[in-house]
């Protein structure tokens, strides 16, 4: 069972930044962000596989960087030009056959941290 547990999330005006953290109690190759606002299924945002591979939702290209820690075990988003449509729960995600954007087929999921961001 991998634990993760996400933290920095915060209340932010629009055009501001953030960096969320994720701990990973285990290595796993693949491991993502996703994002969830009231009323709204959950979205994917950023994916890492491996050592250099990443993908983005079209939403955040540009303004959202994902990276790892290999020694730290701990995934990081950094959040730049945050806007009000990025408030949302924002939740770390590991281990999937496919390893996209997609939530279903996550095995592995942390608890959230939430993203508000002002207008």
């Amino acid at each position: 069972q991998v634990q993760l547990v996400e933290s920095g999330g915060g209340s932010v005006q629009a055009g501001g930044s953030l960096r969320l953290s994720c701990v990973a109690s285990e290595y796993r190759a693949c491991m993502s962000w996703f994002r969830q606002a009231p009323g709204k299924e959950r979205e994917g945002v950023a994916v890492k596989y491996g050592f250099s591979s990443t993908r983005y939702a079209d939403s955040v290209q540009g303004r959202f960087t994902i990276s790892r820690d290999y020694a730290k075990n701990t995934l990081y988003l950094q959040m730049n030009s945050l806007k009000s449509e990025d408030s949302a729960m924002y939740y770390c995600a590991a281990e999937a056959s496919d390893c996209g954007l997609a939530p279903s087929g996550y095995k592995y999921w942390g608890q959230g941290t939430q993203v508000t961001v002002s207008s």
